[in-house]
């Protein structure tokens, strides 16, 4: 090849080439651009976990000796500790129970943004739909997988070790399901293979249904029904009566 060939042949590599730089630059402008919103949520995030998280849990989520570590926990457990109040927690050595919230909804929604960039991984925030569920059907799981801690009337009670199978009553749909995916404390965990998405729903809805429908026959002592509300009635009946006799009884 001669050397005007090869010229004229290096002339068009660089002129092809110039032409692909140019037109991946293009492109490269054209790319969707990172939603100001999404950066002013972690950022929010970032600020909110450094302050009421990280003393616990470690600056990337790691774990202390004061708090586990979040990896692989998922969003699930993130927005079931902050929605219930669990956490933040004051004392690390009591187990966490039901408290009134810290964060409003928009900063729990970020720092469950920014601890999934530090720590990915686990069960997603499931999407529960009471109102697909089967009322009998949540009875019968809810009975046969639940009320042995949560109690038949999802009251809560003791299950030992100082560890509390809390009530049930005041938790949502979304709620219901976080705890039967992820198991906070002492519970298990059920996933998909043994409590499906339909049985979750039937769960949800009836202990949403339970929690407003539970006390047709008086007081809810204990929700279990009229035995607790007869002994209720015969000890202060008794004591009233007996309180009666002895002040109207005649004296000697």
């Amino acid at each position: 090849m001669s050397v005007r060939a090869e010229a004229r042949l290096l002339s068009r590599i660089l002129r092809v080439g110039l032409l692909l730089a140019i037109a991946g630059q293009i492109a490269w402008s054209f790319r969707p651009a990172p939603s100001r919103a999404e950066t002013d949520q972690l950022r929010e995030g970032r600020r909110l976990f450094e302050a009421g998280c990280s003393t616990c849990h470690g600056l990337g989520g790691q774990g202390t000796e004061n708090g586990p570590t979040l990896q692989g926990v998922g969003s699930a457990a993130v927005d079931f500790m902050l929605s219930t109040g669990r956490m933040p927690l004051s004392n690390p050595g009591v187990q966490p129970g039901r408290q009134p919230v810290s964060f409003s909804r928009e900063q729990m929604d970020a720092i469950i943004a920014y601890v999934a960039t530090i720590a990915p991984g686990g069960p997603a925030i499931p999407d529960v739909r009471a109102e697909d569920g089967e009322l009998p059907a949540g009875a019968a799981l809810f009975l046969g997988s639940c009320a042995a801690c949560h109690g038949a009337g999802a009251s809560g009670d003791s299950v030992g070790g100082g560890q509390i199978a809390p009530a049930l009553q005041p938790a949502d749909a979304t709620q219901i399901g976080e705890a039967i995916r992820i198991g906070p404390g002492v519970m298990p965990r059920f996933s998909e293979r043994t409590l499906s998405v339909a049985d979750v729903n039937s769960i949800a809805r009836y202990l949403l249904w339970l929690r407003d429908n539970g006390a047709e026959g008086g007081l809810q002592l204990g929700r279990v029904g009229a035995v607790a509300e007869g002994l209720a009635a015969v000890v202060v009946g008794l004591g009233l009566m007996l309180l009666a006799i002895r002040l109207t009884g005649s004296k000697p």
